[in-house]
């Protein structure tokens, strides 16, 4: 129900040429799980996280010492934004302090982000883990106070739902919950394509070699319209605080410096600059294109 999915779908539609690099797309349960099959499940070359698991996993040590240095990302993908979608007695996060919530399923990254989010913003809800579809009917029925789900808006559960008097939640990008012109702010986390940490010599490391040259190197046929719009929000030079990139990725980059844009240089996120344009001209997707490529121009121009 998420966006991972429809991202390995088209890593497969670019990428995979039927004989020297085939993309074989697996359904996951979320940031979490994915971490675990990529580090333990056999066969498992990449996954789709969330940013923020390193934090989680160094802080909490579950997956042992130096987690660090067996988990590389190869690059920064898009924003996940937060859905929260709540009972007729609730009118902000605030509100969900003492109540029951669901984190969604065990081992999802929306499970650990927002246990994490919830502690920075001093929410103490008691937890419990079902399913989106699950989730709904028990806000609708009153048996919780609401369901979460972290995801790329627009994300497929979500956007299966139904208005119901008195229910509130996020964007026009979901046009079946949120009256027409309405906008809500959320968080957002980011998410990223990681892989294990193999020795350089191995088969493991020359295989995900060769899916990061095919990758880097085709990665502009992934922002045009015909594949997923989160793919816009995408950056490979961004690097991520706490993670260390994967050899083969930093590689690459070096020897394509021209792949480095001068907003890239600057460190300019472009997924943060398409959220500032949304916010500008809510409800205007033309709108906020043109706000965001002037002013990636303009960086352009101020050499940057």
């Amino acid at each position: 129900n998420g966006t991972y999915l429809y991202l390995a779908y088209d890593m497969s539609a670019v990428l995979d040429d039927g004989h020297a690099l085939r993309i074989l797309p697996v359904i996951g349960k979320g940031g979490y799980q994915n971490v675990m099959d990529v580090l333990h499940l056999r066969g498992v070359d990449l996954c789709i996280t969330q940013s923020n698991i390193m934090t989680y996993l160094k802080k909490t040590g579950e997956m042992g010492p130096n987690i660090e240095n067996r988990l590389a990302f190869i690059t920064r993908l898009y924003n996940e934004e937060m859905h929260i979608l709540a009972g007729p007695s609730i009118n902000n996060v605030k509100e969900l302090d003492g109540k029951k919530v669901n984190f969604s399923d065990v081992g999802s990254g929306t499970q650990f982000s927002t246990r994490l989010i919830f502690e920075l913003l001093g929410i103490r809800a008691t937890e419990i883990n079902v399913g989106q579809a699950d989730g709904y009917q028990m806000v609708k029925s009153g048996e919780i106070a609401a369901t979460v789900l972290i995801a790329g808006k627009p994300t497929g559960a979500f956007g299966k739902f139904k208005l119901e008097p008195g229910m509130t939640l996020t964007s026009d990008d979901y046009p079946g919950l949120i009256p027409k012109g309405s906008s809500i702010d959320t968080v957002a986390v980011a998410s990223v394509l990681a892989a294990y940490n193999w020795p350089s010599n191995t088969d493991r490391y020359r295989r995900v070699a060769t899916f990061i040259d095919a990758f880097f190197a085709k990665f502009p046929e992934f922002q045009k319209p015909a594949r997923h719009a989160k793919w816009r929000e995408a950056n490979i030079n961004t690097a991520l605080k706490g993670w260390k990139r994967f050899p083969a990725a930093e590689e690459w980059l070096a020897k394509n410096p021209a792949q480095r844009s001068p907003a890239a240089n600057a460190g300019i996120d472009a997924g943060i600059v398409r959220a500032q344009a949304a916010k500008a001209a809510p409800n205007d997707p033309a709108a906020q294109e043109k706000l965001f490529k002037e002013f990636m121009e303009w960086a352009k121009s101020q050499g940057k």
